[in-house]
């Protein structure tokens, strides 16, 4: 896979990671039912729903890293051991800021 392609990759995922937090978003604007035990349960869900955008917010900061390593070209560059990061581990982590390497010696 190419830069272009890569690049493409990145900015693909960064649309579909904000498309779903603005769902989450609407989701926890929708006001609680007037049951007790209904508002329980929206209540268990909403916390469900505040750890998934969570953790897109984590992926999408990543991923925008990411952007910015593309644009000053030090992107697939391994920032421990300054060798190149494999094609499969940026396939598997497109953000990757590390080669499998020095990953595994974490």
């Amino acid at each position: 896979m190419d830069i272009t392609q890569r690049k493409k990759h990145i900015t693909d995922r960064i649309k579909e990671l904000t498309a779903h937090l603005q769902k989450i978003s609407d989701d926890l604007d929708q006001p609680l039912p007037a049951h007790l035990e209904d508002q329980a349960i929206d209540l268990e869900d909403d916390e469900v729903l505040e750890g998934i955008g969570r953790a897109n917010q984590h992926e999408l900061r990543l991923l925008q890293d990411a952007l910015g390593r593309i644009a000053d070209g030090s992107y697939g560059i391994c920032q421990k051991c300054g060798e190149a990061i494999s094609p499969a581990r940026l396939d598997a982590v497109p953000h990757a800021m590390i080669c499998r390497t020095c990953a595994a010696g974490d």
